[in-house]
Order: structure tokens, then sequence, then C-alpha cells
């Protein structure tokens, strides 16, 4: 086939899909997709949370010869990992208490089709083992049955984590992480692909303004450079959280770049406008952490200017400073201003973390989804952690 017949096919495959994107990774992941959708080989999606791997996922089942069967969407960072194993392979009557009929699980609800688990870096250990079989000769037994089942399943996994890291501090099984990576599709954050952000808000504003009945006017073509300048740290899915709020709020009318720089969070691009550095990788690696430590130094940001503007309040005359021996706080004409200590300058990262789950906690009273939903990590984790920093 020729190469212009290879572009004429592969654009029509990204429509029937819903691909978004015209970046050079975009079209090699499309190709990697069309080779393996046929097959029933196991898939790990891997990349930043809202990068669109459930998108990925669909698109390999519906061109694979399972698209008359349903794909089913698990997403194991949601649910308690006291009832996980129930949830993916079911339970007989009795099992456990409130178990008062049998029940398949989703691998049964599958069978014939595909089963996509989201967040499989979240899957508990033990859970681990009973997946491992199923991947390798479709078998598992239901909670509270010593009878083995079998499924033809085709299994895709996704996850915003690093495997080979969790590996190495045990989170996750070495023989698993091998199985899964037969075949991995990496979707790059929206950042490292820029070509692809003016394609992204044409799409999401036609349905916003189609949905919402508004005529929008378009965008002025400083208002999409800073588009494309900006970080997307919540890579699609934030692109589009502001292209609804710019057309509704804005009312459709034509948005310039001071209407753009009102919705981009901290009016940040490439992290180049903070007054503190923001660590984010290339990569999704640590992703907790860095979400915890872009709060904290968004935080300390905070601080920093209020207490500028203290110090700002006595500009000018002399400010009365009494300096209590050791590391007390400074007396600035009343105010009192909080000295940083050698200790607080050099905070460890697992110390700002755990600092900032206590934080979180106390804010929402121990209601502690409120607090992993803020700190922007899953109940598991955050059960996890609470364990981990003994805050039990």
């Amino acid at each position: 086939m020729r190469d212009g017949d290879e572009s004429v096919e592969r654009k029509a495959f990204q429509r029937e899909h819903n691909i978004v994107g015209q970046s050079l990774e975009i079209q090699e992941i499309i190709e990697v997709i069309q080779q393996v959708a046929p097959t029933d080989i196991t898939v790990l999606v891997t990349g930043e949370s809202g990068v669109g791997k459930e998108i990925v996922a669909q698109a390999i089942h519906t061109a694979s010869r399972r698209s008359h069967k349903p794909i089913v969407t698990v997403n194991c960072g949601a649910i308690p990992e006291g009832i996980i194993e129930s949830e993916l392979f079911g339970h007989e009557k009795g099992s456990f208490t409130g178990a008062s009929d049998s029940r398949k699980g989703y691998f049964e609800l599958a069978d014939g089709g595909t089963i996509f688990l989201d967040e499989i870096g979240e899957l508990p250990l033990a859970t681990q083992v009973k997946f491992l079989r199923i991947l390798e000769n479709g078998e598992f037994m239901r909670v509270g049955s010593s009878t083995a089942k079998k499924v033809d399943v085709r299994v895709i996994a996704a996850t915003n984590k690093d495997l080979e890291r969790e590996v190495y501090i045990k989170h996750f099984r070495p023989d698993l992480f091998y199985r899964l990576r037969s075949v991995n599709i990496r979707i790059p954050p929206l950042r490292d692909r820029r070509e692809d952000i003016p394609v992204f808000f044409n799409k999401f504003a036609k349905e916003v303004a189609e949905k919402n009945n508004i005529a929008f006017l378009g965008i002025a073509g400083d208002a999409m450079e800073l588009l494309t300048q900006y970080y997307w740290p919540g890579n699609v899915r934030e692109l589009r959280n502001v292209v609804e709020s710019m057309l509704v709020i804005e009312n459709g009318r034509q948005l310039t770049v001071d209407d753009v720089r009102k919705y981009l969070r901290g009016s940040q691009t490439n992290g180049e406008d903070r007054n503190l550095p923001v660590y984010v990788p290339k990569q999704a690696e640590f992703a907790e952490r860095e979400l915890i430590y872009r709060a904290l130094v968004d935080l300390k940001t905070d601080i920093v200017d209020v207490k500028n503007l203290l110090v700002n309040a006595v500009g000018g005359s002399t400010a009365l400073v009494r300096r209590d021996s050791g590391t007390g706080p400074e007396l600035h004409n009343g105010a009192i201003v909080h000295q940083r200590t050698a200790e607080e300058e050099n905070i460890s990262l697992e110390e700002m973390e755990r600092r900032m789950i206590i934080g979180s906690l106390q804010k929402y009273e121990g209601n502690r989804r409120l607090a992993a939903e803020a700190l922007k990590i899953s109940e598991r984790t955050l059960y996890r952690k609470i364990k981990e920093y003994g805050l039990q």
C-alpha cells in the first residue's frame, strides 16, 4: 500500500474511533492500535491522568473481533480493597456477611469481550496473584468457591504510575509486570505534543457550542498561542474543562488572551512564571507525590505573598524587630513573622507529603473520601499513606 493510501486509512480509522490529534506521537499510537486490535494480546496503556487512556482502550476493543461483545471498564483505584476480589471475580451465596445471593464478577460479565482495568497499579498484591492466573490460563475462582471457572476475556490495563518503580518498592508483582508489558502504548502528556492542542480546542469548542446552543465567535491568535504554551498538568481533561468554562461564561464571544489567562491555573506557561520552581517530570513517575508537592508549593507561594504584604505594610519606616533567643518569632511593628529554620528549609518530600495529608484530613474532619479528592489521589492510596505514616 502506498504512503498516501496508508495516511488516508489511518485518518479514517482515527475518525471512526474518535482519536483526536495530528502529532507524530498520535499517528504512531494509531499504527500500534491497528496492529494489536485484531489480536488477543494483553495491552498496557500508560500515561499521566487525563491523557485519554480510556479512548485508546475503547479503540482497541471496537477495532477487534470482540467488538460485538461488551467492554467492561473497571476503575481499580475506586474499589475498596476489602471487596475488590468479589467485584472482579464474583462470589458465592453466603461467602461473607451480606452475600445473600451468588453474583458474577466483572470478568464473567466481560466473557467473550474485553475488560479494561484502569489504575491497575492500585490493585492489591493478593489480588494481583489471582489476576495473573486469569492472564495465564483464563481461570479464576469466585470468592467462597473451590471450583475453578474459565473465561475468554481480552485484557487491557492502564496506569499513570511507573510500574517498574512500583515493582522495585514491592508494591507490584514483577511476574505480573513482565506479563503486562508485552505491548505498552504510552500516551505522551499534552505539553509534549502541543500541535494537538488547537485540534482538541476546536473539537471541544464545537461540542460545547452545540450542546449549549452558543454561537461561538472564535479565539484570537495570541490567545491560542497562550493555550499552546500552557503546561496543562491535567492534560486533555483539563483542556476540555477550560474550554467549556470559557465558552459558557464568556457567552461565546471571541476569546482574547486576557480571557484565556483567567481560566488557566496561575497563568503558568512552561513553569516559567512562578516565583518558586514546580517539579513536574516528563513521565508519570512518582505521580502521587508530585500532585501533593505541587499543592504544597502553591500553598507556600501564598504564604510568601502574605509575608511580603506584612513587610511592605511597614515599608519606609524603621520596623520594630525583636528576636527571641534561638529560633523564635520576629516581631515587625507588632506583627509576628515566622522565621524558617534550617530544618524547614530542607524538609524532605516525605515530610511535606505527611503534613499535607494531615492538613487535608483535619480540613475535612477525618472524611477520607473528601481528603483524597482534595489531594487528587485515590482513597486506597490515601489509606496506604495513612498506614505508612502511622496516622491511624
